[in-house]
């Protein structure tokens, strides 16, 4: 006797749930004498937001930036940027990827012209593929990585001459 007194309607509850959603709810709960029903759906995580900037670019810079400068265009002259170029640089932590898939073309080639809205590049970060756009005109000089390579955030990825 005591389950008919609190057996619950299954089409009610589908019901419920059917309000749920069409309202866009996080919860739903209904009462009627000594019975209750709440219906309720997880929400969905919220990643709190991770800045790379903050965790790697206050150590590196006043540490390795004044060294660095001097050394980079000794080295190789690849590396050393002219007057008239600009270096597009990773905005994020993940893994390079030339092309939108595997069977695709790459997005660029050095000496494609490109917009500051050019799609350049797509970087893996955390399962997502986030298009990474130019933001400068001109010509791409050089491609500073390898396809499929794992990049920091700050870290050079082409060189371009703006125009």
């Amino acid at each position: 006797m005591g389950n008919e007194k609190n057996a619950v309607d299954p089409a009610l509850v589908r019901e419920l749930a059917a309000i749920l959603r069409e309202a866009d709810l996080g919860e739903i709960e209904v009462e009627h004498g000594e019975l209750k029903i709440r219906v309720s759906k997880p929400l969905a995580p919220v990643a709190p937001p991770v800045n790379y900037a903050v965790q790697h670019a206050p150590a590196p810079p006043p540490q390795a930036a004044p060294q660095a400068a001097p050394a980079a265009p000794a080295e190789g002259g690849s590396s050393s940027v002219g007057a008239d170029e600009e270096i597009i640089p990773s905005p994020m932590i993940g893994t390079f990827y030339r092309s939108p898939s595997p069977d695709s073309g790459p997005f660029v080639e050095t000496g494609s012209e490109i917009s500051a809205s050019s799609v350049v590049c797509i970087i893996e970060a955390m399962k997502v593929m986030n298009e990474i756009k130019a933001d400068i005109s001109g010509k791409i000089v050089e491609i500073l990585v390898q396809d499929a390579e794992a990049v920091e955030y700050g870290q050079p990825l082409f060189k371009v001459k703006r125009g």
